[in-house]
């Protein structure tokens, strides 16, 4: 399957060691294409614009570049078949609750990880916000909270169904 990963673990090295050194090779050992938007073109050009000096020229260059940057998600989430999402954190990232959501609206099924130990839910009945929690379970797919369990969990997804029925109908949609 391929797989977009949702998660705000490129932002700092400790993030990006785990995401690149840990989750992304279990995706890939699984037999998984991984999309990752933290290597999709449009992010290169938010980092060009970042080394430019402080000022107007700077936060408009940002600017276009956040739009390409949010487009080009949005394309990569359409190709995906599936979304892993990581819910670590005090709160689930902003950016990650919206790739869910899109996600969710586009009929993908949603995997999330948090292995995060704090308590992030909006009452002892949540694991996460609830309605990142149901958008998760509304779509087929389930919570975990050991890396090593991602992989079955998105195995389990391929079993039910969900994302299989998902890939025929936006494959179908294009032949239209």
């Amino acid at each position: 399957m391929r797989i977009y990963v949702a998660s705000p673990l490129g932002f700092a090295p400790s993030g990006r060691n785990f995401y690149y050194r840990r989750l992304l090779p279990g995706l890939r050992g699984a037999r998984h294409e991984v999309i990752d938007p933290w290597k999709l073109p449009s992010g290169a050009a938010i980092e060009r614009a970042r080394r430019r000096p402080y000022g107007r020229a700077r936060r408009d260059v940002l600017r276009i570049a956040n739009a390409e940057a949010a487009r080009g998600n949005q394309r990569a989430i359409d190709r995906a078949d599936a979304v892993l999402a990581v819910l670590d954190g005090a709160d689930v990232d902003s950016g990650t609750a919206a790739e869910i959501g899109y996600a969710f609206a586009r009929g993908k099924a949603i995997v999330g990880y948090r292995g995060d130990v704090r308590r992030a839910g909006d009452n002892e009945g949540a694991i996460v916000n609830l309605q990142v929690e149901y958008f998760i379970r509304a779509s087929g797919g389930t919570i975990v909270t050991r890396v090593a369990d991602v992989p079955r969990a998105l195995a389990g997804l391929r079993r039910g169904g969900r994302a299989r029925r998902t890939a025929r109908a936006s494959s179908s949609r294009r032949t239209r």
